[in-house]
């Protein structure tokens, strides 16, 4: 037993910062091997890198305070290691599987590495399904793919919370399914915030939360969206469920990843990025996908740099999504929710392929109406609506129609508006479009279309 201990046991050559270098005499531990040392082996450590037969480069998990040159350190034998199961609904985790919402600790009975092979290619579903989400503005103009991957680009205050808990809450209803939602470099109040809304909005039990927050260290923040996914993994794999896997933020991971890089010594690549950005979002995003008996569907928050899309970050996401919601604050202060901006927002599913040829005419003309609106605004704007042509007040009356039309009551915000939250069938909301164009609704003002499920509301 004694020698077996010895085995496996190294010592701490260097530190510095949250690299620690770290000797093995005897055998050395595999690749992503969690290490554990300092006082109660409070110190986790995770093996990044090879530097020669007996030596092995760590990033710290945890402050590395108390560590000293000859410091114990100990082999555990497995890598990092999250609890799946049904007993993770309705908890709140950290990295380390260890629950972080003030309850009692989960005696979990399964226990999961965090690094996992993607599905196998021949082992996928091949088939393109819609996920349909009950919201107009996503259903008619950018449908999501199953097993897809779709990116929400927002700043701050235009209701990306708001659209993520209302996805969630409609998931859980239509598909009888589970949703994850995973924290990357979050700040500690939106966690906070965000699992009392669920709470709230009584959507809390069919969901699990990942988070490695602002405050924690670049490895934590790094490893976090593997943790999350292994949970989503069982639930698509084991139980065959469908899983919505949501991710705030992407941005984050790939940031934590170049600090990652920077600490371990290799040379940046463009813009000071990791030179394995593009493998290590791919190592993520690729376990993200449908097999025949359940999928894991993923909406991600996607922070852009200084607005530039040709920041390599933004490029590397956007080659794995397939669908983008843009919200707009400006669409934010004339009061329309959800803020999508339709005319920014696009989807890879928008074939006629794929939705069919009714949908795919029908948003088309959406879109055409309202961009020949958004360019009829500046003469509206200087010489009144009075100047314009009768086919052109037309198409301004439609479009008003259109924009209140693809609003709509959430379930989450029912104790602040008032208003009993809707879910809309696609069928309902292209009927609505339809009539719409057809000028049926010419007689009703504006204002009857606006907050509304489908169309037959307003003749009611």
């Amino acid at each position: 037993m004694a020698i077996s201990m010895i085995i496996n046991q190294g010592k701490v050559i260097s530190i510095r910062g949250s690299v620690v270098d770290v000797l093995f005499s005897h055998s050395l531990p595999e690749l992503h091997s969690l290490l554990t040392a300092g006082e109660n082996k409070r110190v986790a450590l995770e093996i990044m890198t090879y530097l020669s037969s007996e030596v092995v480069r760590t990033i710290a998990l945890t402050p590395t305070q108390g560590l000293a040159r000859g410091s114990i350190v100990n082999n555990t034998g497995h890598p990092l290691q999250v609890p799946v199961g049904t007993a993770n609904l309705g908890r709140m985790f950290n990295v380390f599987g260890e629950t972080i919402d003030g309850r009692e600790q989960l005696s979990a009975s399964q226990w999961r590495s965090l690094h996992a092979s993607p599905v196998p290619l021949g082992d996928r579903a091949t088939t393109t399904d819609i996920f349909l989400t009950g919201i107009k503005a996503i259903d008619v103009l950018a449908p999501l793919e199953k097993g897809g991957k779709a990116g929400l680009f927002g700043g701050a205050g235009v209701g990306k919370t708001v659209l993520i808990t209302e996805l969630i809450n409609n998931v859980v209803s239509r598909y009888k399914g589970v949703s994850i939602f995973c924290g990357i470099g979050e700040r500690s109040r939106e966690g906070e915030e965000l699992y009392r809304e669920m709470k709230e909005a009584g959507v809390l039990n069919n969901t699990v939360m990942v988070f490695g927050q602002m405050n924690e260290s670049p490895g934590v923040r790094f490893r976090v969206g593997h943790a999350a996914l292994t949970m989503a993994e069982y639930f698509r794999d084991d139980l065959h469920k469908d899983v919505l896997l949501t991710i705030d933020n992407i941005f984050r991971f790939i940031q934590a990843g170049s600090e990652v890089s920077g600490l371990m010594g290799q040379l940046p690549s463009r813009v000071g990025y990791q030179p394995t950005l593009a493998t290590e979002l791919a190592e993520l995003e690729e376990r993200i996908c449908n097999t025949a008996s359940g999928s894991i569907t993923s909406i991600q928050a996607v922070y852009v740099p200084a607005d530039d899309f040709t920041d390599p970050a933004a490029v590397h996401t956007f080659s794995h999504l397939s669908a983008s919601i843009v919200l707009s604050r400006k669409r934010v202060s004339e009061g329309l929710y959800p803020a999508i901006d339709p005319l920014q927002s696009d989807s890879k599913m928008l074939t006629p392929q794929v939705i069919g040829d009714r949908h795919y005419q029908i948003a088309q003309t959406v879109r055409q109406t309202l961009a020949n609106y958004e360019e009829l605004k500046d003469i509206i704007a200087m010489l009144g609506l009075e100047e314009l042509a009768q086919s052109e007040r037309q198409i301004v009356y439609r479009a008003r129609r259109l924009e209140r039309f693809l609003t709509q009551p959430f379930f989450t915000t029912e104790q602040f508006t008032g208003l009993e939250g809707k879910i809309v069938r696609l069928e309902d909301a292209l009927d609505g479009c339809d009539r719409i164009l057809n000028d049926e609704f010419s007689d009703y003002p504006e204002q009857a279309l606006y907050m509304i499920g489908s169309i037959d509301e307003v003749e009611k």
